[in-house]
């Protein structure tokens, strides 16, 4: 596969759409830990966290937009759940779940951005 140097070198990079994509990257960086890679106009942004990416895009209005419905999660893996979790809280997000171990190893919690997207962080504890 060629590498294109303007697009992030992640395998699969989820493009999330909201209706203010400069004000969502600048939350998404505060909130989460994002860092901006690239910004084209105000209408995409590229993020990255670790070795993983995500792109903000401009939200499109359609005719029978389904916009509240839950179409989507995205998982990103964390150092620390709970200090991450602190970090989210500060910056406002909604908590959907609190960091809670499961027996599969993780630790986990899930959060609502401003968006409205749902996101899980998850720490390895085993």
């Amino acid at each position: 596969m060629i590498q294109n140097r303007s697009v992030p070198p992640a395998s699969v990079i989820p493009e999330l759409a909201y209706d203010d994509v400069v004000e969502a990257s600048e939350w998404l960086c505060k909130a989460f830990g994002f860092r901006q890679r690239l910004r084209i106009g105000s209408h995409r942004v590229q993020l990255v966290f670790g070795d993983g990416a995500l792109i903000v895009i401009e939200r499109k209005k359609t005719e029978g937009d389904r916009s509240d419905a839950l179409t989507h999660a995205v998982l990103v893996r964390v150092d620390d759940a709970d200090r991450h979790h602190e970090q989210a809280v500060r910056a406002g997000a909604r908590i959907l779940q609190p960091p809670t171990d499961f027996p599969y190893g993780e630790r986990q919690y899930n959060a609502e951005d401003l968006g409205g997207h749902h996101w899980t962080f998850s720490e390895s504890i085993a």
